[in-house]
């Protein structure tokens, strides 16, 4: 490819100049796709990240309230005493 002239500098005729775009266009272009495909990349890993640490602090949550448990917490209604009247206003 022949170099650019400067015709807007010195006035010269830039007829002999094709009109496609030339390849500092092309990379400024496919460098703005690398950004915004980095960008998309690394928000998509935090967020995977993130859903990761909720699942697993989920998880380990439930196993140390498992392993902590009263005998109490077998049955249904353990401790639960109302009177037959609670509710009717006696």
């Amino acid at each position: 490819m022949s170099p650019r002239t400067t015709s807007r500098i010195y006035g010269t005729d830039s007829s002999n100049e094709s009109s496609l775009p030339d390849d500092r266009d092309l990379n400024e272009s496919e460098s703005e796709d690398t950004t915004l495909f980095k960008t998309i990349g690394w928000i998509s890993a935090g967020l995977g990240a993130v859903a990761l640490g909720l699942f697993v602090g989920r998880e380990l949550r439930q196993r140390y309230k498992f392993n902590r448990r009263t005998p109490y917490d077998f049955y249904a209604h353990s401790g639960d005493e109302q009177d037959v009247d609670f509710g009717l206003g006696i």
